[in-house]
């Protein structure tokens, strides 16, 4: 047996053919209601992370 025999493995490291058509989350396009929330989430991030430190003052 040599180091690139793979025989006797339980199988979770091989690819299976049901796997070909799977679509990863980077991979889907994103919808403008999907990119507003993220950009509202920015800017209230910001304003809590930059603003409120600056009324402090």
């Amino acid at each position: 047996m040599t180091a690139h025999d793979h025989e006797g493995e339980d199988g979770f490291d091989r690819h299976e053919e049901s796997d070909a058509g799977r679509v990863t989350s980077p991979m889907q396009s994103f919808t403008s209601q999907q990119v507003t929330t993220g950009l509202l989430a920015l800017l209230v991030g910001l304003a809590v992370v930059f603003g409120l430190p600056l009324l402090v003052l």
